[in-house]
């Protein structure tokens, strides 16, 4: 059989296996989908974030003081979760682990996030943070555009930001020297950045740190006239 049909064959099965009851993949439960209504209810209460950048603030507290004094480039930002357990579990499993089917549990709870619906609802077009050529060789699929795929439908456009190079691995970097090293990473496709101009756009990625990353692609949304950016995650960690 042609390559191309194995791979089909298994995309086919990988869909039917992800509506299969199975265990619960935190508490074991079953039967149960990926991610029991019980672990969302206990690990995914609402929380009350700043609007800007996401940062868990006190109840009535609607912008943080950081985003006050130097508001990010994006007009908005919606995080699922804390990444705390067992969240930061389960995107090691899907990103680095090669299990993509934890993209639809992670949607799932993505889109029950307090105004994320009229995020989606009222953008043009839904973009997921590209991975750098290597990174997807490497990985085989960008966990954000699985995520964006899930959340918005045909909405989803993983064609028209692109990432130009790869950088080095951030995690354990300030704030200050990712923003170096995201300079100039991300461009807008040139054959489709007039049809941005004036456009709302919900950009997403699976994780938001220092919120350098968002801010380098949505600068590059902004000079191609994008008018509204709303910076979407499943999970914030609590650094700013």
């Amino acid at each position: 059989m042609p390559l191309t049909g194995l791979t089909g064959i298994s995309r086919h099965l990988r869909a039917w296996a992800d509506k299969v009851p199975s265990q619960c993949a935190f508490c074991h439960a079953w039967p149960s989908q990926r991610v029991c209504n019980a672990c969302v209810a206990r690990f995914a209460q609402p929380a009350t974030r700043c609007q800007r950048c996401a940062l868990r603030v006190p109840p009535g507290v609607a912008i943080c003081g950081a985003c006050l004094q130097s508001p990010p480039s994006f007009d908005a930002c919606i995080a699922a979760v804390d990444y705390a357990y067992p969240w930061a579990d389960a995107l090691a499993h899907f990103k680095f682990r090669g299990d993509p089917r934890w993209a639809r549990a992670l949607s799932t709870l993505m889109r029950s996030t307090p105004w994320m619906e009229p995020a989606l609802e009222t953008a043009d077009r839904v973009l997921p943070v590209p991975l750098s050529t290597e990174r997807l060789r490497e990985r085989g699929f960008n966990q954000s555009a699985l995520l964006a795929g899930h959340l918005a439908g045909p909405k989803a456009d993983h064609r028209t930001l692109l990432r130009l190079h790869a950088t080095e691995a951030q995690s354990s970097l300030p704030r200050s020297q990712r923003l170096r090293n995201l300079r100039g990473a991300f461009a807008v496709e040139p054959a489709r950045a007039a049809a941005l101009r004036g456009q709302r756009v919900v950009l997403i990625d699976d994780v938001m740190t220092t919120g350098a990353t968002l801010q380098a692609a949505t600068l590059a949304l902004r000079e191609a006239g994008v008018a509204h950016v709303t910076a979407a995650v499943l999970a914030r960690t609590g650094l700013d």
